[in-house]
């Protein structure tokens, strides 16, 4: 069976893990992570990167650093993962969800501003397969009712947005907060992994210490206090330097992965555009995004399209899965929610199924799917 996804292997990870073991400093916040976190400041323009042990755990530290209290009312699409809303839920917040867009399940940035009260404290934009939400839009209603922006980049390293000033920024670089992910299943990986990018020079000091379990033990190592305490809130956000070290073997061939991810991607769409039609379409990238590969995903017409879809290619022993199902229908949230009828996030919950995309997948394999697909 092709399975949906496989982890790629750079031949350095346990080199580097070997390293790191060696070295004595294998707790966190060490060697590795710093070389980790000045690569993507340096590569990527964020202001400060934090290394943690997950994409839910750079979003519960977004949360803390915007002072989510109960009561607050935070912003965030519905088709999307549940670390988004959960978060911030963990905070008291309640959650109000979006609607997707209609050509891509990204939050529809024209219908925020109908659900911004008194209340809301921010908006939580997530970068849908790694393409862009429409930024500019997102930003001058945080601006106008000086909201917080926290960017869901879990699927988004190495994407960009070009504004309508004409530069391009890095996603996660735009908001106040840019999240990112490095589960297996992502671009770059190290099992599981994340990051946390602060934009806003208000935030640098203070996110060091949430996430150093709430003292200022970072300062007390590089001699800037005579000794560390408690100084505030804060959790065991950061990851050993044995999770660095594999992160830190992803990173050096980040452009090597992304290359052979971009043409996988560019074959898919080359093989299935002849027979898009009524039954399934094409993701489509707005102009302002990249494509960073994350993800090759179809949308059928009905859910019943796309269950054949996946019978068919597993029969053929290809695997292929649909995705979230939209929070505000969840069990947990469904009686908070406020019963507005989010008709684009549940068609994307009904029709969307995602194809193997990972840096080993075989072209042969593509043309088996094309050709199942073309079939039926």
């Amino acid at each position: 069976m092709t399975p949906f996804n496989k982890p790629y292997l750079t031949g350095k990870e346990t080199h580097y893990i070997y390293e790191a073991v060696n070295s004595g400093k294998i707790s966190g916040n060490g060697m590795f992570t710093q070389r980790c976190q000045n690569y993507f400041e340096e590569k990527y323009g964020f202001e400060k990167c934090l290394l943690t042990t997950s994409c839910t755990d750079a979003l519960e530290m977004s949360a803390i650093l915007c002072d989510i209290k109960p009561g607050d009312e935070v912003i965030i699409p519905s088709y999307t993962f549940v670390s988004t809303a959960l978060a911030f839920v963990r905070q008291g917040a309640k959650i109000v969800f979006a609607d997707s867009r209609k050509d891509n399940p990204n939050i529809d940035e024209n219908k925020i501003e109908a659900l911004i009260t008194s209340k809301t404290k921010a908006i939580v934009p997530v970068h849908y397969a790694g393409v862009a939400c429409e930024m500019d839009k997102i930003m001058e209603l945080a601006e106008k009712y000086k909201l917080f922006v926290v960017e869901d980049a879990a699927q988004a390293i190495d994407s960009f947005y070009t504004g309508k000033d004409g530069v391009r920024k890095s996603l996660g670089s735009i908001g106040h907060f840019g999240c990112f992910s490095f589960h297996e299943t992502k671009n770059i990986q190290c099992g599981e992994g994340g990051m946390l990018a602060i934009n806003d020079n208000r935030f640098l000091k203070r996110s060091e210490i949430i996430w150093e379990k709430g003292t200022n033990r970072a300062e007390f190592f590089r001699g800037e206090v005579d000794k560390y305490g408690w100084v505030d809130t804060g959790s065991s956000f950061l990851p050993s330097e044995v999770t660095a070290a594999f992160l830190y073997a992803q990173v050096e061939n980040i452009e090597k992965i992304q290359r052979k991810r971009k043409a996988i991607w560019e074959k898919y769409y080359e093989l299935l555009s002849p027979i898009s039609n009524s039954k399934f379409r094409l993701p489509e990238i707005p102009v302002f995004a990249t494509n960073n590969a994350h993800m090759f995903y179809l949308i059928f017409s009905s859910i019943d399209e796309r269950s054949k879809a996946i019978e068919k290619l597993k029969s053929k022993n290809i695997s292929s899965v649909f995705h979230y199902l939209s929070l505000h229908s969840s069990p947990y949230y469904i009686e908070k929610h406020d019963g507005r009828n989010l008709q684009e996030a549940d068609k994307f919950t009904k029709c969307l199924l995602r194809l193997p995309l990972f840096f080993e997948l075989p072209e042969k394999v593509q043309e088996e799917l094309f050709q199942t697909l073309k079939s039926i």
